[in-house]
């Protein structure tokens, strides 16, 4: 089997550029997860880099397939200069070692939360996971292996959250569409949920 890591981060170069930084965390009893930043513009992109090296399995499974099943990595897109975003790198190496260290499959409509805001002072401390293919194309990789996709995160403000809890993913976006909220602010309000 070929490794599957350089193949995923030639796929981020090809797509978003060459990374201006990156930074390793690892935890214990998981493999090493790097998170790489590339700046295009007043855009700053968080990108984990390790996830994909091992497929995500159901944790209600006896035995971990260790070629089959789903493979991603995690994308955060925020505007630059507006907030200390860099200090986001160690939540997202956490959420992308959470298929290993508590065995869930991350997947798109998933809510992922780390229990303390994203940076210092952000308004969230969850993120939807989005539809992947839009920023970053999938990463095919030879059979039997799945694909690599490539999920973008959506900051949730707790209240978002919990109303995401009661009405789903689908509601909470098209509520975030309708009301024309920038995403990619990191200091954000929620958006209106009456």
């Amino acid at each position: 089997m070929a490794d599957v890591l350089p193949l995923v981060e030639a796929r981020l170069r090809s797509a978003l550029g060459e990374p201006d930084a990156r930074a390793a965390v690892t935890f214990l009893g998981t493999d090493r997860v790097e998170v790489l930043r590339f700046h295009e513009g007043d855009i700053v992109r968080y990108a984990t880099l390790g996830m994909s090296a091992h497929p995500m399995s159901d944790p209600t499974a006896m035995l971990a397939d260790p070629v089959k099943g789903p493979r991603a990595e995690l994308v955060l897109s925020v505007r630059a200069g507006l907030a200390d975003t860099d200090k986001a790198l160690r939540a997202l190496a956490v959420l992308a070692a959470s298929p290993q260290v508590e065995g869930v499959i991350v997947a798109p409509g998933a809510s992922l939360d780390v229990g303390e805001p994203l940076w210092p002072g952000a308004p969230f401390t969850s993120v939807l996971v989005a539809e992947p293919g839009g920023l970053v194309e999938d990463l095919e990789l030879d059979e039997p292996m799945d694909p690599v996709h490539f999920l973008p995160l959506l900051p949730m403000t707790p209240n978002e959250a919990a109303w995401k809890r009661v009405h789903g993913a689908q509601a909470l976006q098209e509520r975030w569409l309708t009301n024309g909220t920038d995403l990619r602010d990191p200091s954000r309000a929620s958006v209106s949920l009456t």
